[in-house]
């Protein structure tokens, strides 16, 4: 075989490697620290006279991000993606902001499946623009692309519009996909019924790591699932409660602004999110608790001794609901939490002042957010609060190598710019006592079915409170 001639100056020197096949069949790679001028390639070539040598580009990240291109055929998509058919060690891919229709979709599937050290996919925002015809024949050359991609723990599919028309070819990644450990699935217009079969797929991805790792298969635990503005409601709890039973190690749940109501939550609290013990970060803002699905929170709430960040803010959590928690939080002396969501949840002073006592007890906590909410700016609580915060800042900030020392964001109390006024009804908290009684019946019954010690019998259970959800749900 002829020697043939390199140029390495179309490449960055950090980025290049060599491979030398010499006629033995023996392979030598040569990694160069500084860019080679001629005379180093003239050296290489006689050293290795008599060999092979080409050049691969090692690229981690190959990125299109934010470019708003419109790629609708395989032409409009080669000229973009050169650099990613070549590189055979890319581990990230983001894609994110432009828009792929079906051809285009089917051309990058193809070299996607080829990509065995690929980590981390970011498909989010990638079909503005297309017809409803067309996402789901692109969306399921990608993912069939994605299966055969043995290192993918990472895949962002936000800000697609699927819905239940566009929700199908999710399911088989979802559910088959087994080295996933995080998930984004935020804002695609999923309801309740398309909601229902993603965590349902997510049930069924449990099963499938399960069956993996008795085969001694490396299998990575599903850690992260963020699935906000979806409007999941009440009707998808049922199979959501099943997802989290079933995938307990996650640790970053954030399912906010779902239009989920309180009956719903205190389901999904109960029956589902108190099994993931492991859990660090739960954000729940936006949806409705009241003081029944408050009850619900201060009873999970001590199961979690990771839980590090809780986000409950515009959630109707209610003056009792604030004492219910501060207490449980008082209690539970959760030794690593540190952000506190709260704002817009109607706390009066009483639930004010339970949160504020809770502090000492929580070593680690730094940041509470309170704006919105029902008590006067002047109540001495909140000074004694700021000054429990402002000393662990002083006192304890490298203990937070992670958070900024200067970022206000981070610690203290949030500015208190949208306080209302506390009135001091009695009666605010719940407007009908009834309607609660009725739901907290509910619950209590799901609580009882949860103890039946026949797997299939709880699945029927919580199928059967699917159903009482929708009867009791407050329109």
């Amino acid at each position: 075989m002829a020697p043939l001639s390199l140029s390495l100056s179309q490449l960055p020197h950090e980025t290049q490697t060599i491979v030398a096949a010499k006629p033995n069949n023996s392979i030598t790679t040569i990694s160069p620290t500084i860019p080679l001028s001629a005379n180093d390639v003239a050296y290489l070539s006689t050293s290795f006279s008599g060999s092979h040598f080409s050049m691969q580009p090692v690229m981690k990240v190959f990125s299109l991000k934010g470019k708003a291109l419109k790629l609708d055929t395989a032409a409009d998509l080669d000229k973009h993606i050169r650099e990613l058919k070549h590189a055979s060690d890319v581990e990230e891919v983001h894609l994110e902001g432009n828009t792929i229709g079906v051809e285009a979709s089917q051309a990058l599937a193809t070299i996607l499946a080829t990509k065995s050290e690929l980590r981390t996919a970011n498909l989010a925002d990638i079909f503005t623009g297309r017809l409803l015809a067309e996402i789901p024949q692109a969306l399921d050359a990608l993912l069939k692309a994605l299966l055969k991609c043995p290192k993918l723990h990472t895949i962002n599919l936000n800000d697609n519009a699927f819905g239940l028309n566009t929700v199908e070819p999710l399911r088989p990644f979802l559910s088959q996909h087994v080295p996933l450990q995080h998930l984004y699935l935020n804002n695609n217009g999923l309801g309740p019924s398309a909601g229902t079969l993603v965590a349902e797929a997510l049930e069924k991805l449990a099963e499938n790591k399960s069956e993996a790792k008795k085969t001694g298969q490396d299998v990575p635990d599903l850690e992260t699932v963020v699935c906000g503005r979806n409007r999941l409601e009440n009707g998808s709890m049922a199979a959501w409660v099943k997802a989290y039973k079933a995938n307990h190690k996650v640790k970053m749940v954030k399912m906010v602004q779902n239009g989920i109501r309180q009956e719903g939550i205190a389901a999904l609290l109960q029956h589902g999110l108190s099994a993931c013990t492991e859990l660090q970060t739960l954000d729940l803002q936006d949806n409705t608790f009241t003081s029944l699905a408050a009850r619900t929170l201060a009873n999970v709430v001590p199961g979690w001794p990771e839980l590090r960040d809780l986000g409950v803010g515009d959630c109707l959590l209610s003056g009792r609901g604030g004492c219910m928690l501060g207490d449980a939080l008082r209690e539970a002396r959760s030794p690593r939490l540190e952000v506190l969501r709260l704002q817009f949840n109607e706390i009066d002073a009483k639930g004010l002042k339970a949160l504020a006592d809770a502090a000492p007890a929580l070593p680690r906590l730094r940041r509470v957010e309170l704006n919105g909410n029902k008590f006067s700016e002047e109540d001495p609580t909140i000074e004694a609060l700021g000054s429990v915060l402002s000393q662990r800042k002083d006192n304890a900030a490298t203990e937070y190598p992670a958070i900024d020392e200067d970022d206000e964001d981070a610690w203290g109390i949030d500015e208190l710019d949208e306080l209302e006024d506390d009135d001091d009804d009695d009666d605010e908290d719940e407007a009908d006592e009834g309607v609660e009684d009725e739901q907290e019946a509910v619950v209590r019954d799901a609580d009882e079915a949860e103890q039946q010690p026949v797997a299939r019998q709880q699945d029927k259970d919580v199928d059967e409170l699917a159903n009482a959800l929708g009867k009791t749900e407050l329109k």
